[in-house]
């Protein structure tokens, strides 16, 4: 995927009430975006298998007549990895789902929502995710945090967090060393504080470290306290 400015990317609107999308699609092309939209989670699928051109990134409303927005953001994770995914939903309990037990959407936003946030949301969404496919640079042997650019590079390479995990390791390594209870943990990981479980946390450790271990294999930097929580201790 090549770097252009985000206001070029193409955006697809998968979302069934005809005012919010219309609402949506006005504020993203404000903003110089190109956007498309379906109202029918039947068409998604065979509308991106036709295009020549895919979208960088999809808005996917969660309850859609037809196939579902679960599934679609399953189904376009596994066709089509580089599109980014950035769910619309009202039911705030399938939160844990969409971003990190077993889904992967980049990020989700609750309605009712501003349309303001999210066009702030979709250009946050489309940086992370052009970062990762931009070349690193030139980096030492250490794990460094690219804030403005929201990616964490472990020797000068890309380890393509979602918003969630880079905020988890962020917390961390802000204070190496120091323990953090799941609970604590919890309260950065959600931009309302929601209650979630503490598997939601084990899960999204669970695939910081995976991504970390595929630059570093040998080195373990999250460690797991029994019965408290993790921390970060990088090693002497």
């Amino acid at each position: 995927m090549s770097t252009h400015d985000a206001e070029t990317a193409q955006i697809l609107i998968v979302e069934d009430e005809p005012k919010i999308a219309r609402l949506v699609a006005d504020y993203l092309q404000g903003s110089g975006f190109t956007s498309h939209h379906l109202a029918h989670g039947d068409a998604v699928l065979p509308w991106l298998e036709a295009r020549a051109t895919r979208p960088e990134l999809i808005l996917l409303d969660l309850m859609l007549p037809g196939t579902d927005g679960l599934t679609l953001c399953r189904e376009v994770r596994q066709r089509w990895p580089d599109i980014a995914i950035v769910m619309l939903t009202a039911r705030v309990e399938e939160v844990d789902r969409l971003l990190g037990l077993e889904l992967g959407a980049d990020d989700y936003i609750c309605k009712p929502f501003s349309p303001r946030e999210v066009v702030a949301r979709t250009k946050a969404v489309l940086r992370r995710s052009r970062a990762v496919h931009d070349p690193a640079p030139d980096g030492g042997s250490d794990l460094v945090l690219d804030e403005e650019g929201w990616r964490a590079l472990a020797d000068g390479r890309d380890l393509g967090l979602t918003a969630v995990e880079f905020q988890l390791l962020k917390v961390m390594m802000q204070s190496p060393g120091r323990i953090f209870a799941r609970e604590q943990l919890m309260d950065h990981m959600y931009r309302d504080h929601r209650i979630v479980s503490e598997r939601t946390v084990d899960s999204h450790i669970k695939k910081l470290r995976r991504k970390i271990a595929e630059t570093w294999p040998e080195r373990e930097v999250i460690r797991s306290v029994y019965g408290v929580g993790y921390k970060y201790q990088p090693e002497e």
